[in-house]
């Protein structure tokens, strides 16, 4: 139903303007708190659907909705006119989304990049990981089971960390404050090595500056009695068994994982008509992050099987 302005009461018109404002207020003081904070942990309602908040309830996200929305606003030419590009929810499909965002290869600047904003990403790759292995985080977000929080670390956390602390971070993105996601490793390292395989036949292409999403459903598994009969138990693979710690058995479950590249707006390539420079070959760098993000993974996975 459709009302005309003068016929909504003023009073109303007035409250509700200030349960906006304070809302907004509110929003401000909570996203300012998460931009202080490079690694948090933010309690998800134990009432109501979790997967729901998961999907409604991201602060984060929220605000930098918000924000984009006011640029566009302010720019746009015709106030109640404007464009967009449509993307893909990658996350819809799963109740409880972990995200990890990698940033990919040796070198982040474009090829039509200032030489400030080049400096500025070179000082970058050389005082983070993307200079020794090709990889660093960007981003991170998990579902600690445990306790009912979604574990957050952001970019800048990211890029301090050492070698040993990415694997250290990507131990604790496949982890849910339980139990290792063991069952996650292989579905990950094959979809890579055929990613890798495929990048490595690739003549001319530059991915500067693209990142590479891991995505798994945080939703806890089904959880069995260790003392329930054996024809439950039958299928337990050994390594969940040991897991279980005398309690539980957690059965793995044909988990789904996607990997994607996204963030194209540094890419090129020769069929690239408007790029003033051509590149030859392979891009090394990315498929050396690449083989250290596989090789890495391979070293969590065995580590945590002996």
């Amino acid at each position: 139903m459709l009302l005309e302005n003068d016929k909504i009461p003023k009073e109303w018109v007035r409250q509700h303007r200030k349960e906006e404002k304070m809302k907004s207020h509110k929003l401000e003081e909570e996203f300012e708190w998460l931009k202080k904070s490079e690694v948090l942990y933010y309690s998800v309602e134990k009432k109501g659907n979790v997967s729901s908040q998961f999907k409604h309830h991201n602060p984060w996200s929220m605000k930098c909705h918000q924000q984009q929305l006011q640029r566009m606003k302010e720019n746009a030419k015709h106030r109640n006119q404007y464009k967009f590009i449509l993307l893909e929810n990658l996350t819809s499909r799963y109740e409880v989304p972990c995200v990890l965002d990698l940033k990919m290869g040796t070198r982040q600047h474009g090829d039509d990049a200032s030489e400030e904003k080049k400096a500025n990403q070179i000082r970058k790759c050389q005082q983070s990981t993307s200079a020794v292995i090709g990889v660093r985080v960007c981003g991170m977000q998990v579902y600690q089971a445990g306790t009912g929080q979604l574990m957050f670390m952001n970019k800048y956390h990211g890029r301090k960390l050492s070698v040993q602390g990415f694997k250290e971070a990507l131990y604790q993105f496949f982890h849910n404050g339980k139990y290792l996601r063991r069952e996650l490793f292989e579905s990950v390292i094959k979809k890579l090595t055929e990613l890798k395989s495929v990048l490595e036949k690739q003549e001319s292409y530059r991915f500067y500056s693209s990142s590479l999403l891991i995505i798994y459903d945080g939703k806890e598994r089904q959880e069995v009695a260790v003392d329930s009969d054996p024809e439950d138990l039958e299928d337990l693979s050994e390594e969940s068994s040991d897991e279980s710690a005398g309690a539980y058995a957690y059965k793995p479950t044909a988990s789904t994982v996607d990997v994607r590249m996204i963030d194209f707006a540094h890419t090129t390539c020769k069929y690239y008509g408007e790029d003033s420079v051509v590149h030859e070959g392979q891009d090394t760098g990315y498929v050396f992050g690449l083989q250290n993000l596989i090789d890495i993974i391979k070293e969590i996975r065995d580590e945590s099987s002996e």
